[in-house]
């Protein structure tokens, strides 16, 4: 495990605003990996004014792993010049076993990380998760309905996914970067017990999870008590994508239904969790998301919330010890106010 040189405190714990809400084509209707490099600046610009001093590099928005050096070293151009750091890509919808597309997204996953060297970032999070079926992409909230599914039990599959994340995890290490696995549901990443199993496999102290437990609490269907998911993921955690939604359940109905919300007055008490967190040796970076509204605000709130509520403020705490590595390894930039 890495050396821990000093502790992080709500006043410099990295936290990065998701990008979730800003749409892959600009104004002009063309993809933003073809838009000019004024369009890029303007999305940090509108971050770091949301109080954010990192974004989350989710290649919903841009592909960093499909641009060409030059346009890569504009983006990284344009984030310097709003102020604005990018200590991580998040490729989503990408997974390596994908028994159509693996090859493709074995070889996006590789350019990804190559291009996160290059940006100067810290941590790649993938992901095992799959395109969103055409029924998905009717619903207002695409996870009210099911849609793909790994072959749980499949250990041919589940043997193609260790091995490809290896690759990747070699990769990474190799050019000095972290990387993490998103839980997400009905993908070997899609419970606590799954997850941590497959972590295990993989075996590299750079491999560690993104316990996105916002993505297993919203299912309109019976769930893992998010507790259990959180005490199982975080001492194998590395990076984290934290959100929430207000959840509830007649299960004498079969009825479940969930919203998104505020950290602070969703189901999960990330309070409870942090402290679970950090006394499994967690100092890895935070990305707040929210989804639908004005996602980039409601982030925004679960940052001061994070900061002013739930992280330590001095650095006297008691710190665990990680089962993988942790990023506390250089400096990143300070805090904008909230």
């Amino acid at each position: 495990m890495s050396e821990i040189v000093s502790k992080y405190t709500a006043g410099d714990w990295p936290i990065s605003a998701a990008l979730l809400q800003f749409p892959g084509t600009d104004p002009q209707g063309r993809p933003v990996n073809d838009s000019e490099a004024s369009h890029w600046q303007a999305v940090f610009a509108e971050v770091a004014d949301a109080g954010f001093a990192n974004a989350d590099l989710t290649d919903s928005w841009v592909r960093p792993g499909d641009l060409s050096e030059e346009r890569r070293d504009e983006l990284k151009l344009a984030a310097d010049n709003a102020g604005t750091g990018i200590p991580v890509i998040s490729a989503i919808r990408r997974s390596v076993i994908d028994v159509q597309n693996w090859e493709e997204n074995l070889a996006y996953s590789h350019r990804t990380l190559d291009a996160a060297a290059r940006l100067g970032c810290e941590v790649v999070s993938f992901g095992l998760h799959q395109a969103l079926t055409a029924e998905q992409r009717k619903q207002l909230w695409f996870w009210t309905v099911e849609g793909h599914k790994d072959p749980i039990g499949d250990k041919e599959v589940w043997g193609k996914a260790v091995s490809r994340l290896q690759e990747l995890g070699k990769h990474a290490a190799e050019i000095g970067l972290l990387m993490s696995l998103e839980l997400y549901e009905d993908t070997y990443l899609g419970s606590a017990d799954s997850s941590v199993h497959l972590v295990q496999d993989i075996d590299m102290a750079n491999v560690g999870l993104n316990p996105d437990v916002g993505n297993l609490i919203r299912l309109h269907r019976p769930i893992e008590a998010w507790q259990d998911v959180v005490n199982k993921t975080l001492p194998y955690a590395n990076y984290w994508h934290v959100k929430n939604y207000s959840r509830d359940e007649d299960q004498a109905r079969g009825h479940y239904t969930a919203v998104p919300a505020p950290m602070e007055s969703g189901l999960i008490n990330y309070r409870e969790a942090f402290r679970t967190a950090i006394s499994v040796g967690f100092q890895g970076i935070i990305c707040t998301e929210h989804y639908g509204g004005d996602g980039l605000s409601v982030s925004a709130s679960n940052q001061a919330y994070l900061r002013n509520r739930v992280l330590p403020k001095t650095s006297d705490y008691a710190l665990g010890t990680s089962k993988v590595a942790q990023r506390r390894q250089q400096p990143v930039p300070a805090a904008h106010s909230v």
